[in-house]
């Protein structure tokens, strides 16, 4: 019912926003991979809300609870299940929104197409069904790191029409995480958190670019035609709550270029791995990883749900106005970095063990 993710290494996440608790189990992970469990909660930490006065007020620990899949801080090969339960729950905030529809949310689309839904906080429209993400996220960077020495690291590009200058090639997370917009170009970062809190004082939300680079990927990962890499790619951070367009490489800006300046030059290597001058595809080729860096981009829209007064519909669908109550990001950005890494992540982990499975025995 579209609640799991991926071939080999899978997913299935669980729970509402205001349920007893949300979580994943992963399925499909390799045997004998020592996890850190501290790596697990600090991407969870990065994710939670209240952690700065430009995020959602709610107050949740997100602390992991590991109830299976482990043995002495090894994975047994087995599923791996993972809780968080939630302590900071308002139904009582969204009783409004049980009568009117809140204008580009799901409330009315789940309403169409199942006739129920569990409609405090969104249900399993709201962005706490990615704590699972996450912290699944966090089990395939570690094997990533692991079998090939990948990292995947992702910032905010854009918020609103702030532009950040970056060069991806030399972020670090420690950049990254230097202030609470996760924009490592300070000058626009302050920028940046200005304007989320000059549009979260209207009650008005805003949205923008998230980047995101992976560092020694494995060459060979992808397939021809339908399982491209750039196509789960975009169909994995497409799946994030928000998301409203995909980039890699050039992207779009690569439409005005002609095929000579476009094109990535293959250069002689020592080793024999292959190796381009530039790198407008962004790392792929033909849907197949080249082993140069994967650069994508994710365009988050505005927050849908906002306080100041819309015109809507109720269930009987008669116009009414709504203002919505309840605590929510002006924007969701600074929270949405993990996430991004988190779904990346989890395409390059499946891609590397289906890649294993079918080219690797000899």
């Amino acid at each position: 019912m579209g609640s799991s993710f991926g071939e080999l290494f899978r997913i299935t996440t669980f729970g509402e926003s205001h349920g007893g608790g949300v979580g994943v189990v992963v399925d499909g992970c390799p045997p004998r991979l020592p996890l850190n469990l501290e790596a697990i909660q600090a991407e969870l930490d990065r994710r939670k809300p209240g952690q700065s006065k430009i995020t959602t007020p709610r107050k949740e620990d997100d602390r992991v609870e590991i109830l299976s899949g482990l043995l002495d801080g090894l994975t047994l090969g087995t599923p791996i299940a993972m809780l968080v339960r939630n302590r900071d729950q308002r139904p009582q905030d969204y009783r409004e929104m049980e009568v009117a529809y809140r204008p580009s949310h799901a409330d009315a689309t789940y309403q169409a197409k199942y006739g129920i839904q569990a409609r405090s906080g969104g249900g399993r429209a709201s962005a706490r069904e990615t704590i699972g993400r996450v912290a699944a996220g966090a089990i395939a960077k570690q094997l990533l790191a692991r079998a090939q020495g990948t990292e995947v690291l992702a910032w905010v590009q854009r918020i609103h029409n702030i532009e950040a200058t970056i060069d991806p090639e030399q972020v670090s997370l420690a950049a990254v995480e230097a202030n609470i917009v996760r924009c490592p170009d300070g000058a626009a970062a302050e920028r940046m958190i200005e304007r989320i809190e000059a549009i979260g004082r209207e009650g008005d939300s805003c949205g923008g670019v998230i980047e995101c680079i992976v560092r020694k990927p494995a060459m060979g990962l992808g397939m021809p035609v339908f399982d491209k890499l750039e196509a789960d790619l975009a169909k994995a951070v497409m799946s994030l709550p928000a998301t409203k367009g995909f980039e890699i490489g050039s992207g779009f800006a690569g439409t005005l270029l002609k095929g000579s300046e476009h094109n990535d030059a293959f250069l002689p290597t020592a080793d024999g791995r292959l190796h381009t001058a530039t790198n407008n595809s962004g790392g792929i080729q033909g849907g197949i990883s080249n082993g140069e860096p994967i650069v994508i981009r994710v365009a988050f829209k505005p927050t849908a749900t906002i306080r100041k007064a819309q015109q809507t519909i109720n269930e009987r669908g008669e116009a009414t106005t709504l203002e919505a109550k309840g605590r929510h990001d002006p924007c969701v950005l600074p929270r949405a970095v993990p996430m991004v890494e988190a779904m990346v992540a989890l395409v390059l982990a499946d891609h590397l063990l289906r890649q294993q499975g079918q080219c690797s025995l000899w």
